[in-house]
């Protein structure tokens, strides 16, 4: 009868430390999404940043030209 409730007694405590271990594992995973759309957020703000230089770049580049052509068109006017 004692070993019967030995192994009853490790039994719960087996159940006890698997629910246990259960519950961290689900705490991990839900910190691993939450990483993960952090993650997301941040790749998507940096695609958007990227473009931002980008179009100041363009931008740039843009009133480079439109100054050679009023240069141009001076000469032209002379």
């Amino acid at each position: 009868m004692s070993l019967y409730e030995t192994a009853n007694s490790e039994k719960e405590a087996m159940f006890k430390e698997n629910s246990e271990l259960q519950a961290i594992i689900k705490t991990k995973n839900d910190r691993i999404k939450e990483l993960e759309k952090r993650i997301e957020t941040l790749q998507l703000a940096n695609a958007f940043t990227a473009a931002s230089a980008e179009k100041q770049e363009a931008k740039q580049r843009i009133g480079r030209i439109v100054r050679e052509i009023e240069k141009c068109i001076a000469m032209l006017n002379n």
